[in-house]
């Protein structure tokens, strides 16, 4: 009961800090612009956020970067904020960060209540197993009943929840994507359903869980990740023309490079 009054009034006080957006006429952009900062939505989600296994301190991935590069062109400076996924329209209705972005799926039912900008890379949703159930689980039908883990609210659980194949499927929520794995290694669940992004980046040989690996062949779903800003934010213009700009200069393409299990769409032109 706690959980939903504590709910009902951040909603509350969301819709009373709608200022400052689009949807008053008045500009998000000058709100950032005045303070001087974005605050950018994270959770930790390697390889778009993360932190240097050489620097602890020091936050990193495809998307933090390509974040830092973007507030460098807009002239402001980015102030990464960790967020419970659960609740990140509300965190950014509410004015406790500007932006999400963090490998997020552009879905029609956020699109209700997040601005999105332009897809800026590609997706899908995979099936991660314990190497030992490689001849176990090969197919969705071989894994009807097997323990499932995914982050909440997430298109990983979405993809679970929706899939023919897969009723009656038991589903366990985490609060993040990382956390899908640790529950896999633990032995509490049998599959992950995470992005691919994700998956080929932290399983299998020379890294932390060389014991997981990805079934290959199966898309649970496939997507298009978008950075979310307040509804009628003026931010989502002026972010869509510098990311179009760092297609063109090739600091997209380089960072693609740095990180080769992201799938950019960005393209330069002219």
């Amino acid at each position: 009961m706690k959980k939903i009054v504590s709910f009902l009034a951040a909603a509350a006080l969301a819709a009373g800090m709608l200022t400052g957006c689009g949807q008053t006429g008045e500009s998000d952009w000058k709100y950032v612009q005045d303070k001087g900062t974005l605050k950018i939505g994270i959770t930790l989600f390697d390889p778009m956020n993360y932190y240097d296994p050489q620097d602890p301190q020091k936050l990193i991935g495809f998307d933090t970067e390509l974040a830092e590069a973007v507030c460098a062109k807009l002239g402001v400076t980015p102030e990464f904020v960790e967020i419970d996924w659960d609740q990140k329209t509300v965190e950014l209705q509410s004015k406790s960060i500007d932006c999400i972005w963090n490998g997020m799926t552009i879905l029609d039912d956020l699109k209700e209540s997040i601005d999105f900008s332009v897809p800026y890379s590609g997706n899908m949703q995979v099936c991660v197993i314990n190497k030992a159930n490689a001849s176990v689980y090969t197919t969705l039908e071989s894994m009807a009943g097997a323990r499932f883990v995914a982050e909440a609210e997430s298109a990983g659980a979405k993809s679970v929840e929706g899939s023919e194949a897969l009723k009656g499927a038991q589903l366990t929520a985490v609060q993040a994507q990382r956390d899908t794995l640790l529950e896999l290694k633990s032995g509490t669940a049998d599959v992950a359903v995470i992005d691919a992004v994700m998956a080929y980046a932290s399983v299998g040989e020379g890294t932390s869980y060389s014991d997981l690996m990805v079934v290959e062949g199966i898309e649970l779903s496939k997507e298009e990740y978008g950075i979310g800003f307040r509804k009628g934010s003026d931010i989502t213009a002026k972010v869509n023309d510098a990311l179009q700009q760092l297609a063109n200069d090739g600091t997209v393409a380089a960072l693609a490079e740095k990180y080769p299990s992201v799938l950019p769409l960005l393209e330069a032109k002219g």
